[in-house]
């Protein structure tokens, strides 16, 4: 669960290019929810990511996990036992230069106390295996390659995989898709979904695409100039099409 009461954020403030990026913006999430995010460029949705991933601290409010954990002042690095997340650049979750196998060793233990080694053992390389396999891709038959001779769309789709590796609850997908090419996209989207609904994830994905808005999730939110202008939950949401979504934008 996570619960967000009257958070606000402003960039250079005081300044000619102050920017109230959120403003006392209030939303309960519960668990196992797939919230979808839509709004105009600006209209601060990667500022709602980041501050709940702790990326950026908000200036006021509370932000809350699991009904009492107050995480308002906790760094995104302190959040990490709670919090998987994939971003736009399929660049960003991946250590290129490691095999996919080194990437994956590397998170299985990002939860974990940092002097506890996850040994790459036959049961640990079939595990990867397993994972990779569910892709399509035939990445589970190239497990000591470097990940950064991968192309974007199978480096997006490992990150994907890796982010969920561990124990943590919340996962956040900012644009997972808007640098991938369709089929990519169709992959990754699809395994994000299983995996909410295999894991029963708490999830929030921010994106432009009118079909992936109206396909995943079960509620979505429209945002503007940093507040919550629109919120419909499941039967409503089922009824939306892509030009109903496309018309909030007139």
């Amino acid at each position: 669960m996570i619960q967000i009461n009257s958070i606000n954020k402003t960039f250079n403030k005081g300044q000619a290019t102050e920017n109230n990026a959120i403003q006392q913006l209030s939303l309960s999430i519960n668990p196992k929810e797939f919230l979808v995010v839509v709004g105009s460029n600006g209209s601060g949705k990667s500022t709602l990511l980041n501050c709940i991933a702790g990326n950026i601290l908000v200036d006021s409010g509370v932000i809350i996990f699991n009904k009492d954990k107050d995480v308002t002042a906790l760094k995104d690095y302190q959040r990490t036992q709670w919090i998987s997340r994939i971003f736009q650049n399929p660049l960003v979750g991946t250590a290129p230069d490691l095999s996919i196998l080194d990437n994956f060793r590397l998170a299985a233990i990002r939860t974990q106390s940092k002097n506890i080694k996850v040994g790459i053992n036959h049961e640990f390389v079939a595990k990867v295996k397993e994972h990779l396999a569910t892709l399509k891709m035939g990445l589970e038959n190239k497990i000591h390659q470097p990940v950064g001779s991968l192309s974007g769309g199978q480096r997006q789709a490992i990150t994907l995989l890796m982010s969920v590796f561990d124990e943590s609850s919340i996962f956040l997908l900012d644009e997972p898709t808007a640098a991938l090419d369709p089929k990519s996209a169709n992959i990754v989207m699809d395994t994000a979904n299983h995996l909410i609904s295999k894991l029963q994830l708490t999830a929030i994905l921010v994106t432009h695409n009118l079909k992936e808005a109206t396909t995943f999730g079960n509620r979505i939110i429209q945002m503007h100039q940093g507040k919550i202008i629109k919120d419909l939950q499941a039967k409503e949401k089922e009824k939306l099409t892509s030009t109903d979504i496309f018309q909030w934008f007139q």
